[in-house]
């Protein structure tokens, strides 16, 4: 393994930084447009992630339901990684592979939002509660990394950090997580109705 400095660390993730704003910045906003859509209609985000992403899960769901920036309303939003008894149980009985895909079948009703974060954009149990999603009729998004792998063409939105490092990925995950809180709250409770 090749010893990387902090400067160059910092480096690299500058250039992630800059590559994901000049690709994503359209699909980011048409998320969060997507996101404001469905959270005034009265639905809820249902989001999951393994590991680091399980993290990044938690932290979306928490600055939604918690706040951002702003004093607001709480909005409805939860995190598929938190339930141990849940995720164990399926676990167990059906297979990892499956820990999403039966919350998603229990929660998800049509106009949600599901969002699956992956860094390699090929985690099975993601994949397979995606599909359950999109059958129920609910809007999918991808947070992915790499090529986006076997997800990316499943989502409606896919936001892909074409990084081949899973800690740059991560690092642009959470600016993303970030943008979506902000323009959310900015569109549901700072914009002047059309």
């Amino acid at each position: 393994m090749k010893i990387i400095s902090v400067r160059e660390h910092f480096a690299n993730h500058l250039q992630a930084v800059e590559r994901a704003a000049e690709e994503l910045a359209e699909r980011i906003e048409a998320c969060a447009q997507i996101l404001g859509a469905a959270l005034r209609e009265g639905n809820k985000v249902l989001v999951m992630g393994n590991g680091g992403s399980a993290a990044d899960a938690q932290h979306l769901a928490a600055e939604l339901v918690g706040r951002f920036l702003a004093e607001r309303k709480a909005l409805p939003a939860v995190a598929l990684t938190t339930d141990s008894s849940i995720l164990t149980a399926v676990g167990n009985d059906y297979g990892f592979e499956r820990v999403f895909q039966r919350q998603v079948e229990a929660l998800a009703v049509p106009g949600d939002v599901v969002i699956g974060i992956s860094t390699s954009g090929n985690s099975p149990n993601v994949l397979r509660a995606l599909q359950t999603a999109k059958s129920i009729g609910c809007t999918t998004v991808g947070l992915l990394g790499r090529d986006g792998g076997q997800i990316a063409p499943l989502v409606d939105v896919n936001l892909t950090v074409s990084s081949m490092h899973t800690p740059h990925i991560q690092e642009v995950h959470a600016i993303i997580v970030h943008i979506l809180c902000q323009q959310v709250e900015q569109r549901l409770f700072f914009e002047t109705p059309k």
